[in-house]
């Protein structure tokens, strides 16, 4: 399960790369204006990040089938700190600050993998517990979409990444319910009404990460997305999913404490690559 999460969280850090290098230069729209989709549709670097968008789907799946909600999607977090070596890659200098970003988050996720001993809740969720919890995501985006009318730069990119991780951790978890056992078969999961709703979730949060693309380096929604994603996952996977974390004191105190670590290791790599993109700015 570890393996298709890591190997998810690559696919998704290399599509993001491709995505915002050819986002960042088209012409700016409004976060759900369907315009900037169609020009996306028709450049070419923008249509290749979507090779390994579709094996980081897959691992995803894969990693959703045999895991719990609240240890896959935070597993998946680590995309930001592969993120910063791809970058550094394709186009910078690495710096000691990349590594010690990349060291601190993985130390952290780490941590929580171990520290976590979470225990699988139900396999076909309540309607009800659905309800609440998609009422309550689509607030969160539509609050966070307004918002962002009100800012630029990577303040309104950071607000438009955190709506775009609100949806992605929703079609996140419609897939662990599609794939768990909600229909237990390709018809059934057609006619579901979890399909329908997963392709919406899918379709908003894209049409946010572009958008959110166009504003700042990619630091600003990234790091933003990774941190709302799994924060909201784990979330949907106790309320929805009734999956329960360790209530061990001893434990508690370091999920806390690998909490902050996954916290300083974004925040290292996001001041990382907004600081050498200052220096270049100047020179």
């Amino acid at each position: 399960m570890i393996f298709y999460a890591l190997a998810a969280a690559l696919g998704f850090a290399l599509s993001a790369t491709l995505h915002q290098r050819a986002a960042i230069r088209q012409p700016r729209f409004a976060a759900l204006d369907p315009r900037l989709l169609l020009r996306l549709f028709r450049n070419r670097l923008w249509l290749s990040g979507w090779i390994p968008d579709a094996a980081g789907v897959v691992f995803q799946v894969l990693a959703l089938r045999v895991g719990a909600l609240a240890v896959v999607q935070p597993v998946m977090a680590s995309g930001l700190f592969m993120a910063v070596l791809i970058e550094a890659v394709i186009g910078r200098h690495l710096v000691r600050r990349d590594l010690l970003a990349v060291a601190v988050g993985v130390l952290g996720l780490t941590a929580f993998l171990l520290l976590a001993d979470v225990h699988a809740g139900v396999a076909q969720p309540r309607p009800a517990a659905w309800a609440i919890a998609l009422g309550c995501a689509a607030a969160a985006v539509t609050a966070c979409v307004l918002a962002a009318r009100r800012h630029q730069g990577a303040a309104r990119g950071a607000l438009l990444g955190v709506a775009c991780g609100v949806a992605y951790s929703i079609a996140a978890a419609l897939v662990k319910d599609l794939s768990g056992g909600a229909a237990d078969s390709l018809p059934a999961a057609i006619l579901s009404w979890r399909s329908p709703a997963l392709l919406v979730a899918a379709t908003i949060g894209l049409m946010l990460n572009q958008a959110a693309f166009q504003h700042g380096r990619l630091a600003a929604p990234l790091t933003a997305l990774t941190l709302t994603d799994p924060l909201v996952s784990v979330l949907v996977a106790i309320t929805v999913f009734r999956e329960t974390l360790s209530d061990e004191p001893i434990r508690v105190v370091g999920l806390v404490l690998a909490a902050v670590l996954v916290g300083v290791g974004v925040w290292l790599a996001a001041s990382a690559r907004s600081a050498r993109a200052d220096g270049h700015r100047q020179r």
